[in-house]
């Protein structure tokens, strides 16, 4: 069984900014009744687990602003426009917890909210890491952590990691390290 698509009638801008685009569709149900459908459109984001070679993971602690806590998370950062995934995921890498990696491969997608927002999260894992110095941006502060996957899943228990798109990227590639 095929369900029944809308129809896109118009696009309009509502703000746009380097980060996302929020939009405003016009939209016709299958039913024939027209209404609007806001959403955040974006490039994507490209997410990354960093391997050390002793089998733990690198995550980053940043503060959040909309929930007013820490947050401990893989780097993770959105394709900027003249950007691919690819080249998003090697900057993310520096910049949060300043390693470079020789080994690259990818293990899944996934669209963390998908009635607000089309974004598409690729997930990479990162081996055979070289340290190099990290370059958060103004807005970034970063506390590097390093973690056993049996670390990572008692604080996915415990609470103290609650960020949606790492217990995404998470889910997706535990199996893969």
């Amino acid at each position: 069984m095929s369900l029944a698509r809308w129809k896109r009638l118009s696009t309009v801008i509502v703000v746009n900014n380097n980060w996302w685009v929020y939009r405003r569709d016009e939209t016709e149900l299958p039913n024939g009744r027209r209404g609007e459908y806001h959403y955040v459109h974006t490039n994507g984001a490209s997410l990354v687990i960093p391997v050390l070679p002793d089998g733990k993971i690198v995550l980053v602690n940043q503060y959040r602003y909309l929930c007013d806590r820490e947050s401990l998370e893989f780097p993770c950062g959105g394709v900027k426009n003249e950007s691919a995934y690819d080249q998003t995921a090697e900057e993310e890498l520096v910049e949060e917890a300043g390693f470079r990696a020789n080994d690259w491969r990818v293990v899944g997608e996934f669209n963390p909210y998908n009635g607000v927002t089309d974004e598409i999260c690729r997930v990479y894992l990162a081996k055979r890491l070289v340290a190099v110095p990290a370059t958060p941006d103004e807005t970034e502060e970063f506390e590097i952590v390093h973690l056993s996957p049996q670390e990572i899943e008692a604080r996915i228990v415990s609470g103290v990691i609650w960020d949606g798109m790492t217990l995404a990227a998470w889910t997706i590639a535990k199996n893969f390290i």
